[in-house]
């Protein structure tokens, strides 16, 4: 029997994916540029499970590496992000653990590790509510802009976009690779020195780059700068303790908005192998490489 497709409507439409939860954004859609993201009036998004492809984009290493897979994968799954790369850093955890709840559901076995065990033969795990991370994500999100500098410059600074975290990470990434290659004993000492010289060089001007781009406004006893371009210049040639208090205050906030571990308690059965006391910490990694497998 034939489908009639004159109105271009698939018949097969209600049995493609559907939302399967919504969040809120920690950042509450601030930090986003324009286009970026499509903020319902609801304040939240709905949230798709992956589909095959994604799955695959995320064995794909080289894909993994670049970022371009998460970003695929984001704007899949939650299609009112428009350009996943403007993602805040504040964001893009509770953005991934809910596309994990939306394809597998909440609960994720994670390795348990404990004093005296080898990492070779741990066969504990335990089986951690994401639901519950999700919760405590973005009850504990909290993002303070003030970077008091003296009487004369207050500085402002949002979180840092998923582009160019992905920057760093490629370059550190880059150089450690050029590390290893300048650690053969069949390349000159010279060679070693050029090569250790160049990386430094690179990461040095991204951090401080990344800096740059973290500043959104300074104010001082003249008026308000928010020209990204003036901004820049002055980030590039700044006093080393202004920089030294930006990089104290984004590394505090980073700390603060990371992922803390979780207490559980030890069952009859972490007893018997070996694990002490009544409770347990377990620190929460969610690296993407194995985080959707």
């Amino acid at each position: 029997m034939e489908t009639n497709l004159s109105n271009n409507v698939n018949p097969l439409v209600k049995f493609m994916r559907q939302p399967k939860i919504y969040i809120r954004l920690p950042s509450q859609g601030n930090f986003w540029p324009a286009k970026s993201l499509n903020m319902p009036e609801s304040g939240e998004l709905a949230v798709y499970s992956m589909t095959a492809r994604d799955e695959l984009l995320l064995k794909v290493p080289d894909a993994l590496v670049n970022g371009q897979a998460v970003v695929d994968v984001i704007q899949n799954c939650v299609p009112d992000i428009k350009d996943a790369w403007d993602t805040p850093s504040i964001d893009l955890d509770a953005i991934l653990i809910a596309i994990r709840i939306a394809t597998y559901g909440e609960k994720m076995k994670t390795p348990v590790a404990f004093e005296g065990s080898e990492e070779s033969d741990i066969d504990l795990e335990y089986s951690v509510d994401l639901r519950t991370v999700l919760d405590n994500v973005m009850n504990q999100m909290e993002w303070d802009p003030v970077v008091p500098i003296n009487e004369n410059m207050t500085i402002y600074v949002k979180p840092i976009p998923y582009s160019k975290q992905t920057k760093l990470s490629l370059q550190t990434f880059e150089t450690q690779k050029l590390i290893s290659i300048a650690n053969n004993d069949s390349i000159s000492d010279e060679e070693k020195i050029r090569v250790f010289k160049e990386s430094f060089n690179k990461l040095t001007s991204i951090t401080i780059d990344l800096s740059g781009d973290a500043i959104y406004k300074i104010d001082t006893i003249d008026g308000t700068v928010d020209n990204p371009q003036y901004i820049m210049e002055f980030v590039r040639n700044m006093d080393k303790e202004i920089f030294n208090k930006v990089q104290n205050h984004l590394e505090m906030l980073k700390e603060k908005n990371s992922f803390k571990s979780i207490v559980i308690p030890v069952t009859e059965d972490m007893k018997s192998k070996g694990v002490q006391g009544d409770t347990l910490e377990i620190p929460l990694v969610f690296d993407v490489s194995n985080f959707f497998v």
